[in-house]
Order: structure tokens, then C-alpha cells, then sequence
């Protein structure tokens, strides 16, 4: 799979690019969610891209993406670097594809593009509503409930917990609470996380996740959203109370919505990706 140099803010940024020579309809974004990276779309680009030209991305701080010391970490970060990838690489209307984490980045970059954004699909997204502001929400819930009750405050007693949390039975061990059918739970899968936890300055992004700004709630994003807009759901997840945030999201989101439900967890998108694959095909075949 064709690999794309590219760089935001003067670091490197790990970007996949694949489709047929002449693809039809928008371009198609791939977005990660929380300790992820472009490996998580492992089933789902070889599909997309027989008909799509399709784009993966490593948000800063995850995968093969540079993890500098000193960025501001968070929605805003990963906002501007979907938006400015869309305009400088891809530079035509694209769809932008996020799950957990991924799913609010991408949702805040579908709204700053505007006409260049032809559509947006949430996956599992994490994220808070106004109303949930002062609550633990968003992808810092999503990490607490991964590894804690509550961050340990101790440089020492985080960098203990971060030594845990990159071993392989540690992260065998999370994946499988999160997917219901466990069979892609894999070795390759284990590996794709354990891996990039080994670069420098993967323990200071681990740091600051935590703590990241919980950014503009979703409501006032979707009410200045001019896309169509696709939730996909895995409704057994257990990290999200899934049942709970579909309903809010059904609140919230603009009137022509469309959604599908799937029997999975967390990552439908690996556990069942032949299911969200042909969810993605037909919504992406009526966007023209």
C-alpha cells in the first residue's frame, strides 16, 4: 500500500493512500481512534479502495506519526491536521471516517472544510455534549476506563502504569474486553498497538491524553455541520454505554441522519468489517 509523505506543523505524518485508477464518487478519510493507528483499517482499505480512493491517517502522537514534546494534544491538534490533509494532499471532496477518538476529530474537521467535506461517519465516537461538559467524557473517559479508576498523579507511578499498559497480555487483555467476537483480536492486531508505544515520546503523549481539552461539545458541532452525516454503531460496546450515547446522538444530530446498528463493541470496524464495509459502500454509493 502505497505510503504518502506528509507533514503537519514540521513533523511527520504516517499517511496511507490506495483506490482503482478511476474511482468513483468522494474521497474516502480514514481516522483512528485512541492508541490506534492506520493497521486498525487492516480489513476495511482493501474493500473501500476497489471502488474509492482511500486515504488513513496516524494522528500526531499515535502510530508511526511523530509524537513531539510540547504540542498541544487534543481536538483542535487533530482538527486542523485532518483539514489541512484533506485540502493539501487530497484536494477534493472527501469523506471523513472516525472511530472512538477519531470519530470527534473527524467530525470537527468535516465542519471546518465546509463544501470540501462530503460527509462525515462517526464510529463509536467519543466526544461530549454541552450538557456533559462537566462530566468525565470524550476519549480521557474512554483512557480512564482503559487503564484506571483515575489517573495516577506520580510521574513514576504513570510511567509504571504506561510500562503495564504496553505489554502485549496488557493489551491482548483490553481488546478483548471491547470486542465481542474476539476473533480478530489478533497477534497482528496486539502488535500494531504494542508497537508505536515504543517511540520516543510515546510515554509523554500517554501523559497528556488524559488531560486533554475536551474541545467544542458535539451538539454545537453538528448544528454547524453542512454535510450528510452516517453513525454507525457497534451497540454492545462497553466503553461508551453505547444504548445511552445512540440516544443522544438521535437528540442531537442533524434530522437526515442515517444510522446503522451493528451487534459488535468498541471497533466494529475490525471485529465485523465485512458488515461495515457494505454500510460504508451503499451510504458512500448515495453520496455519488
Amino acid at each position: 500500500m502505497p505510503i504518502q509523505p506528509w507533514s503537519h506543523l514540521g513533523h511527520p505524518v504516517h499517511a496511507l493512500m490506495e483506490g482503482p485508477e478511476q474511482p468513483s464518487g468522494p474521497a474516502v478519510l480514514l481516522v483512528h481512534g485512541f492508541g490506534a493507528s492506520t493497521d486498525h483499517w487492516r480489513y476495511n482499505i482493501p474493500v473501500l479502495a476497489q471502488r474509492h480512493e482511500v486515504h488513513a491517517i496516524d494522528l500526531l502522537g499515535f502510530g508511526r506519526s511523530a509524537k513531539p514534546a510540547g504540542l498541544a494534544y487534543g481536538g483542535a491538534l487533530w482538527r486542523d491536521q485532518l483539514a489541512a490533509y484533506v485540502r493539501e494532499r487530497i484536494a477534493r471532496p472527501t469523506v471523513l471516517v472516525g472511530n472512538s477518538l477519531g470519530g470527534f476529530a473527524a467530525l470537527a474537521a468535516g465542519v471546518a472544510l465546509q463544501e470540501q467535506a462530503a460527509g462525515v461517519v462517526l464510529i463509536n465516537a467519543a466526544g461530549p455534549f454541552a450538557d456533559e461538559q462537566q462530566q468525565p467524557g470524550g476519549w480521557g473517559a474512554i483512557a480512564r476506563r482503559t487503564v484506571a479508576s483515575a489517573l495516577l498523579s506520580s510521574p513514576p507511578l504513570q510511567r509504571l502504569l504506561f510500562e503495564n499498559l504496553r505489554r502485549p497480555a496488557t493489551i491482548r487483555r483490553t481488546l478483548r474486553q471491547v470486542y465481542i467476537d474476539k476473533t480478530n483480536v489478533d497477534e497482528q492486531l496486539v502488535e500494531s498497538i504494542r508497537r508505536p508505544s515504543l517511540d520516543p515520546g510515546a510515554f509523554g503523549v500517554f501523559r497528556t491524553v488524559f488531560d486533554i481539552p475536551k474541545g467544542e461539545p458535539l451538539d454545537a458541532l453538528f448544528a454547524e455541520l453542512s454535510c450528510p452525516l452516517l453513525l454507525l454503531w457497534g451497540i454492545r460496546d462497553p466503553w461508551i454505554n453505547a444504548a445511552g450515547r445512540r440516544a443522544a446522538f438521535q437528540r442531537h444530530a442533524p434530522a437526515a441522519t442515517s444510522e446503522v446498528v451493528l451487534e459488535a463493541g468498541h471497533c466494529p470496524h475490525d471485529e465485523v468489517p465485512e458488515l461495515v464495509n457494505r454500510a460504508l459502500l451503499e451510504w458512500l454509493a448515495a453520496r455519488g
